[in-house]
């Protein structure tokens, strides 16, 4: 290979790319066209190949260093500049993208809701009425340390507070796939689980309030459970959106009516996720704690309620 001719030839492409280089970095991608986006990564591809060229044929240590610096520099741009972007895609869906598919989402969200609501309406007059009603749902264990010891059982957490906290997310996060999966069930797990959970939270309810223990049992809910409850709904209705797709698939066929309805099902799970390891947190370190009032975990929960109500509600 004639070296020198080589240079020659090869030289304008190196230009070219550095040209490009420094306007992106100066001034970021917004500065580049279409073209020139798809001409930088040409580019770069052109010179990875004459660098290893310039490395077989001993061109000389300078030449060697100089394109492993543009190459070096190319790769920055190039693939690091994408991580970034892929990021800001997350910031953005986020801060836009989350909220507009839990509303585009909200008559599913709503049933689920619905089920819960109803089922720990229906648990909390029974249990009132019939107290045996109370020992066909919760512990016995349980049902003896509010009754006869007159404590609840979130003192149990105070302690082991890093165990307990991921536990309970490992826990709430389970519950929530369960319902969305069950959502290839027809939606008949997802509404099973809807009604279990709103069937619990109204007996255990009514246990603390019929032995005087309402008021901190509520305190300890509040906090986590305004992030955590909600997060069930979506992940409720998450599963009602699969089950649309198999049984009402409407104008599409049953395959690509999965893939819309999943999609979107999908995207209320990213958004979801976070929620629970945020309540899993709250739950494990400041629900239980005795020495923190029950006004500031009642104040603390419905701050963040109505903080999540505005940025779900956000358009």
């Amino acid at each position: 290979m004639n070296i020198q001719r080589w240079i020659g030839r090869r030289q304008p492409t190196w230009q070219a790319l550095d040209t490009l280089l420094k306007k992106l970095e100066a001034r970021g991608v917004k500065a580049l066209s279409a073209e020139e986006i798809r001409q930088i990564a040409s580019l770069y591809r052109s010179v990875s190949g004459d660098l290893a060229r310039a490395k077989t044929n001993q061109v000389g240590e300078r030449l060697v260093s100089d394109l492993q610096s543009l190459t070096a520099r190319g790769y920055a741009q190039i693939y690091q500049g994408s991580r970034r972007q892929e990021w800001q895609a997350v910031l953005e869906f986020f801060q836009w993208g989350f909220p507009a598919v839990v509303q585009r989402s909200r008559g599913y969200i709503a049933l689920a809701t619905a089920l819960f609501g109803l089922a720990g309406l229906v648990a909390w007059w029974l249990s009132w009425h019939d107290p045996r009603f109370i020992s066909l749902v919760v512990p016995s264990g349980m049902i003896h340390q509010v009754r006869d010891r007159g404590e609840l059982w979130t003192g149990s957490i105070v302690g082991i507070e890093p165990f307990a906290s991921s536990s309970i997310m490992i826990n709430n996060i389970q519950v929530s796939f369960g319902a969305i999966a069950g959502g290839m069930t027809g939606g008949l797990l997802t509404a099973y689980i809807m009604l279990f959970n709103g069937l619990l939270i109204g007996t255990v309810g009514a246990l603390a309030g019929q032995n005087n223990l309402a008021v901190p049992f509520w305190a300890f809910v509040f906090p986590h459970g305004s992030l955590e409850l909600p997060a069930i709904f979506l992940a409720g209705g998450a599963g009602f959106l699969l089950a649309r797709a198999l049984l009402f698939p409407g104008q599409y066929r049953r395959s690509d009516a999965l893939k819309l309805y999943g999609t979107q099902a999908a995207q209320l799970v990213f958004g979801l996720v976070p929620m629970l390891a945020l309540a899993g947190m709250i739950e494990g370190f400041f629900s239980p704690q005795p020495n923190i009032p029950d006004l500031v975990k009642y104040v603390t929960g419905i701050l963040l309620f109505v903080s999540l109500v505005w940025y779900l509600g956000r358009k």
